[in-house]
């Protein structure tokens, strides 16, 4: 088995339930998260290097230079972005990473790292993701229908991600991703390391 972590990105619809998988398989299994950078300020009871890197607008930007995020982006005039230096602490010690990002984040990832398996979370079916927008209580008629509309655009990034996974059934969809997490460690790009070491074992052969 490959020693270093493995990296992968979760996506999916608002709905599918991909923040309580990703808390349940933190929860269950010990995955580390990607703890992301931010300009925003700290909101009450949030923790410097637990929920964020609060950082200033010019020390992120500085960052941003020196090519330091995986990935980042602008949001209500606020600067998120995903540390590399973090990041590859974790892999280098041997901890798997998730990180829960939208897809075309995602899609730039793979760009850089495409050793970063991409796995997309849904529902059974378009029935079910309303009932679980319209069951959170939380939002009117029209922003579900907007999350819905934009669902059905972020169909074509489907295509797209290595694997898909349905959540019907919570807690057999997170057995099913800590199962697929953990087969990402034989696949042949995290276990360039282990080839070579076998190939130079058979050299003086």
């Amino acid at each position: 088995m490959s020693k270093r972590g493995i990296l992968a990105i979760i996506s999916g619809f608002s709905g599918a339930g991909k923040g309580t998988i990703v808390g349940e398989l933190v929860k269950k299994y010990g995955y580390a998260i990607s703890i992301s950078a931010t300009t925003r300020s700290p909101r009450e009871g949030e923790e410097e290097g637990v929920n964020y890197f609060f950082k200033s607008r010019e020390a992120f930007e500085e960052m941003i230079d020196r090519e330091e995020f995986i990935e980042y982006a602008q949001y209500v005039g606020n600067y998120y972005g995903t540390p590399k230096s973090y990041v590859m602490q974790q892999l280098d010690a041997g901890r798997d990473v998730l990180l829960e990002i939208e897809m075309q984040g995602a899609l730039k990832v793979k760009e850089k790292f495409p050793e970063v398996t991409l796995i997309f979370i849904t529902p059974p079916n378009v029935s079910e993701l309303r009932r679980r927008l319209e069951g959170r209580g939380t939002e009117t008629q029209e922003v579900i229908d907007q999350r819905i509309a934009r669902a059905k655009e972020e169909c074509a990034y489907m295509q797209k991600y290595d694997y898909i996974v349905v959540n019907d059934q919570l807690e057999a969809c997170v057995e099913e991703m800590h199962a697929l997490l953990q087969s990402l460690h034989c696949a042949r790009n995290n276990q360039r390391d282990f080839i070579d070491d076998i190939i130079a074992g058979f050299r003086d052969i």
